[in-house]
């Protein structure tokens, strides 16, 4: 685990100085003009303009349907979720209204399944100590969150990695996998762009109005140096067996000779049809 920890923190510092005179919006953060959005942040502010001291027109709930109309050049830092301002419409009370909000406060994904609504976003930053060096770093967490008739049901959070690991994200869908009173299968992705940029995949078991969060997954490559990845086998994939879900780990680390080193490892986690523990 020691070297996956040390390549992150040395991509980390290297995108760090190279960006320490600009700041540029997390790619997740990214949203169309034209297009439908939902709000992540319960009572996001609508602004008369792309600005934090602005007047404050109105406050929005979670789940609330907006359309995105113009993505502003304004950007606002809040640790490290960094994203653009929007101008947006949206109904409320059978009228049409206008304004500005925060991008961050804007879900990552969403999806809507059997009555429910699912949405996906990132919530905070939190400093954490680092195992490796001395100081701490910044450690993004995210949620997702089970809503019915937009009253919130449930929610699960988790961590995220740091801020280069935002480029992008998706939240999907999945079948119950075959797993005992599972309904759906959730996964949330966030991942990175380049060299050494870890990407996480959450699996989120949905059992009825009642959200399970699995161990996080991490990928992180760079280029023929190193290699990890990470991935559960679900009972109805190849090699799943019945109520369990196993996780399996691959490293590949290349040494000053170019000899490869692998390491692997697996742990399977029994379902009762209510929770999981490791066998």
């Amino acid at each position: 685990m020691k070297p996956f920890l040390t390549t992150l923190f040395i991509c980390f510092i290297k995108i760090l100085f190279a960006q320490e005179n600009e700041i540029y919006a997390n790619g997740v953060f990214h949203f169309e003009d034209n297009k439908t959005q939902k709000i992540f942040t319960d009572h996001t502010r609508v602004r008369q303009s792309p600005d934090v001291n602005s007047q404050i027109l109105d406050s929005l709930k979670t789940n609330q349907q907006i359309v995105i109309l113009k993505k502003k050049e304004n950007i606002l830092k809040l640790g490290e979720r960094i994203a653009n301002w929007y101008k947006i419409s949206y109904q409320k009370d059978n009228q049409n209204y206008e304004g500005f909000i925060w991008g961050g406060n804007l879900a990552v994904g969403f999806r809507s399944k059997n009555g429910y609504d699912f949405l996906f976003g990132l919530t905070k930053t939190v400093s954490r100590k680092n195992p490796e060096y001395d100081g701490s770093f910044p450690q993004n967490y995210a949620s997702v969150k089970l809503l019915k008739d937009n009253r919130l049901v449930d929610e699960v959070s988790f961590e995220t990695g740091l801020g280069e690991s935002l480029s992008f994200g998706t939240f999907n869908v999945e079948s119950n996998h075959r797993l005992k009173n599972v309904e759906l299968t959730l996964k949330a992705t966030v991942s990175g762009e380049a060299c050494g940029i870890a990407s996480y995949d959450q699996y989120v078991l949905v059992k009825g109005e009642k959200l399970v969060a699995l161990p996080q997954l991490t990928t992180v490559g760079d280029a023929d140096v190193y290699y990890h990845t990470e991935e559960f086998i679900f009972p109805n994939d190849k090699g799943g067996i019945p109520n369990a879900f196993i996780y399996k780990m691959e490293e590949v680390e290349e040494d000053e000779k170019e000899r490869e080193k692998f390491k692997r490892s697996s742990k399977t986690y029994l379902w009762n049809g209510n929770s999981f523990k490791a066998k």
